[in-house]
């Protein structure tokens, strides 16, 4: 039994999260306490509380604990079984969490898995659909996990409502990468899009955005697409993706209610503007992502992150608890770093 306290590094729920792709990975039980300790609310929330139930259903897995509001879990996996698999959270939580908690599980394992998540789909403090897709899945692509993904419905804050679809073919064995050099910048494209809402609204957000990457890129192709999601709720993003040589980097920003589209769109692409100052190879929130992924090749690793942040720190910790993989960061909390992966 694997011993963690969950209230190490930053004390989220990514800690258990971890865990859970870690403890169906290699069959290794785990008890955590301190459940998101760090957090305003302590203790399983519904997404993490889904994602606990949908790594049990998997793995006919013996848990304790599973309840909202619970600091401790206790969770002993069997072995991860691919299927058809239905999980609803039942709020806006993120239904990308609870995607990333079971992708490599099924990835590895023989057998061709189907899921459908709902819940929220493009909500605060989470990667949105349209990053999984355009960023997330294209990097894990290069390491030889292919899934497909489809948005049968968008679902935003805060009544949720979204639906996902994955398909994981299953067989996968993880290779590693080398993205420690992004190269030249090659282009930057983009995507707003709105949610029973005027379609002005996304137009705003691609004029605002095309404006200030005009001061802020030449001689490099920018294009930004509209789309109208459908959707139970209302919703507005902004989604860049930058384009380089070797590498890419995603930012995005989500309308709320009184902000209006120029900011959503200033906030996209000041993000891009900060990278672009630095030598990351890609974005902070793509390097925490990977590490997991890249901690199972067989081969060494190296990426060139533009931040070290606490959440990849404290990844990086839960890792150590399952496997003996060396995983060294050279740089300093805030600055960019090179993170090296030694299987």
């Amino acid at each position: 039994m694997i011993v963690i306290d969950g209230a190490i590094g930053e004390g989220g729920g990514q800690i258990l999260r971890s865990a859970l792709s870690l403890s169906l990975l290699t069959g290794q039980a785990f008890d955590i306490s301190n459940v998101r300790a760090r957090r305003p609310n302590p203790g399983l929330r519904p997404q993490h509380l889904s994602a606990v139930q949908a790594a049990a259903q998997i793995s006919r897995a013996s848990v304790d604990g599973d309840r909202k509001g619970s600091t401790r879990i206790t969770f002993t996996p069997g072995p991860v079984r691919p299927g058809v698999y239905h999980f609803d959270i039942g709020t806006a939580g993120a239904t990308s969490l609870v995607l990333q908690t079971l992708l490599l599980p099924l990835a590895v394992v023989h057998g061709t898995s189907h899921l459908t998540i709902a819940g929220g789909t493009h909500v605060p403090w989470s990667p949105c659909f349209h990053y999984l897709d355009w960023h997330w899945g294209r990097i894990l692509s290069r390491m030889g996990i292919n899934f497909d993904l489809s948005l049968a419905r968008a679902g935003f804050f805060p009544r949720g409502g979204g639906e996902v679809h994955a398909t994981i073919p299953g067989g996968t064995t993880p290779t590693g990468l080398d993205l420690s050099n992004r190269g030249y910048l090659q282009r930057v494209r983009g995507l707003s899009v709105v949610a029973n809402l005027p379609l002005d609204i996304a137009e705003r957000q691609r004029t605002q955005s095309l404006k200030r990457l005009s001061n802020l890129i030449t001689s490099v192709e920018t294009d930004v697409t509209i789309e109208s999601l459908p959707a139970q709720s209302r919703g507005t993003m902004l989604l860049l993706l930058a384009e380089f040589e070797h590498s890419q980097a995603c930012f995005f920003a989500l309308g709320a209610r009184g902000k209006p589209a120029e900011r959503v769109a200033d906030e996209a692409v000041q993000s891009l503007a900060k990278f672009l100052e630095t030598n990351g190879a890609i974005d902070p929130w793509l390097a925490d992502q990977l590490l997991l992924p890249l901690a199972l090749a067989k081969q060494s690793s190296v990426l060139r992150t533009s931040e070290v942040t606490q959440h990849l720190l404290t990844n990086l910790e839960v890792i150590r608890h399952f496997l003996s993989v060396e995983i060294v960061v050279d740089g300093t909390l805030g600055e960019p770093a090179s993170i090296r992966l030694h299987t």
